[in-house]
């Protein structure tokens, strides 16, 4: 079949309708975490089953990401966006009317499956529809669609909880998709720039099995031990499974994911980066909303008003990011952003049980406006220099490691709160301080969220001298 080129598109109505769609299923994904203990309070459910809702949807999310350059070039971008937006619609409405958690957790992850062929598909619509010098501003819109999300969202979702129900989380996306799917038939042309091979279905098993083991290991290796042999076999099966995924896929002529992108020195540097940054990113996002709420009584909406401002001056801050990447490059906005990172997750690592919102307010700021600065040049520098036929693949590996990664990062943050959180225990217990069981409890959780913290802090600080390692682009 011959290849088809993409016409030239009209810039704003096309960014718009990639933006409604990626602003969508962020928003499905931050506004969960504010639900969560509503939720396990309607259906009566473990704390460890309605995690689920977030970390297996986000493991769908990560799983069919690879799927994204083969089924878009075997149907076109254009079609398989729109498939991604029908399919959210659907599940949404199913979310909505879950009858228990088992069928919450359920839908959720059919909504993760859609979710995640959605930030691909619009990346890579991005490097194969515009021209390259209107592609720095495109994929920093294309970031504020996924900063405004969690800016509004916790707000947002602590507003209709408190007015009408955890339901209203899921329908609101209905008039939302309608649009995106209107506008998309509309502004985004039909067009493929090559036919796929054959369907690498080993390559598909490989990639899920893996990805099911370790997080099943990372999850509930708090509560079986590390050293517990089902911990451990787990972790054995994801790593041979993922090395295999690893080996075939660069050995077979047609593979799911085309790793031969990460030959690309730019495009590897900043693919960690980006990796380590997600990582960061949901300690902040996971944890203090249960900190809010858990020890310091907060509602759903005040615990999204506090947030609020943090995550609002992260969105804004992109289209700035765009215009200073073309100026400063990639290097300099990476190391102001991660070091801004690490400063405000240190902060974080000090909280105490009265500590004000004020104090929590501003270290998220400084936290979140460096995610802002370093979010965006770590997406692009790398993908600005894959070819055009091959950015499908590239925004796929991107986007499934940033998926699983954030999945990883909620399960190993869990695991670890519940492992320092028996160690702070037994420390207060040495120290011989005494109080009421409850207020025990509460100085442990607390510490053991400082502790996850600081370990969060250290994780995103490995990032600086790779980032210092990517140089400015040339503009050619």
């Amino acid at each position: 079949m011959n290849a088809e080129a993409p016409r030239e598109v009209r810039f704003w109505p096309f960014m718009f309708a990639l933006f409604l769609g990626s602003f969508i299923t962020v928003l499905s994904s931050s506004s969960i975490t504010i639900a969560i203990p509503e939720m396990q309070r309607h259906f009566g459910a473990e704390l460890s089953l309605m995690q689920w809702t977030l970390t297996g949807f986000m493991l769908a999310m990560g799983t069919v990401a690879p799927l994204t350059g083969y089924l878009g070039d075997k149907f076109s971008f254009k079609w398989l966006y729109l498939a991604a937006l029908a399919g959210f619609l659907v599940t949404s409405l199913l979310c909505g009317w879950a009858w228990d958690a088992m069928s919450l957790v359920a839908f959720r992850c059919l909504q993760g499956a859609f979710s995640g062929l959605v930030m691909p598909v619009t990346m890579t619509l991005i490097y194969q529809v515009l021209p390259r010098e209107k592609q720095a501003l495109a994929i920093s819109l294309w970031s504020l669609s996924a900063m405004l999300a969690p800016a509004f969202g916790p707000t947002m979702a602590g507003a209709l909880i408190t007015l009408s129900s955890w339901r209203w989380l899921f329908f609101i996306n209905v008039p939302l998709c309608l649009l995106a799917i209107v506008l998309t038939q509309r502004e985004v042309a039909y067009y493929r720039l090559r036919a796929p091979g054959a369907f690498d279905l080993p390559g598909l098993i490989t990639v899920v099995s893996s990805s099911l083991a370790l997080l099943i290991a990372f999850s509930h290796s708090g509560t079986w031990g590390w050293g517990n042999p089902k911990t451990l076999g787990l972790f054995v099966l994801g790593g041979v499974s993922l090395l295999v995924f690893i080996v075939r896929e660069l050995k077979v002529e047609a593979p799911l994911l085309n790793l031969r992108v990460l030959t690309n020195r730019r495009y590897l540097l900043t693919l960690i980066v980006s990796s380590i940054i997600t990582i960061s990113l949901y300690a902040g996002v996971f944890l203090l909303p249960v900190f809010l709420q858990r020890i310091q009584g907060r509602t759903p909406l005040d615990t999204g008003l506090i947030l609020l401002p943090a995550s609002l001056a992260m969105a804004l801050l992109m289209p700035l990011v765009g215009r200073l990447y073309g100026v400063l490059g990639p290097r300099v906005l990476m190391v102001a952003g991660i070091s801004m990172i690490g400063v405000g997750t240190y902060a974080l690592s000090h909280l105490e049980t009265d500590t004000s919102s004020t104090y929590v307010l501003l270290w998220m700021l400084v936290r979140n406006v460096g995610i802002s600065l370093s979010t965006m040049p770590a997406s692009n520098a790398g993908m600005e220099q894959i070819p055009p036929v091959l950015s499908g693949h590239a925004s796929s590996l991107s986007n499934w490691l940033r998926n699983v990664f954030g999945s990883f990062s909620i399960a190993i943050f869990t695991s670890l709160l519940s492992t320092f959180g028996r160690l702070e225990g037994a420390r207060l217990v040495e120290r011989g301080v005494m109080e009421t069981p409850q207020r025990m409890e509460a100085l442990a959780f607390v510490a053991s969220i400082n502790d996850v913290h600081l370990v969060a802090t250290i994780v995103v600080l490995a990032a600086l001298p790779l980032s210092l390692m990517v140089p400015r682009l040339s503009r050619t």
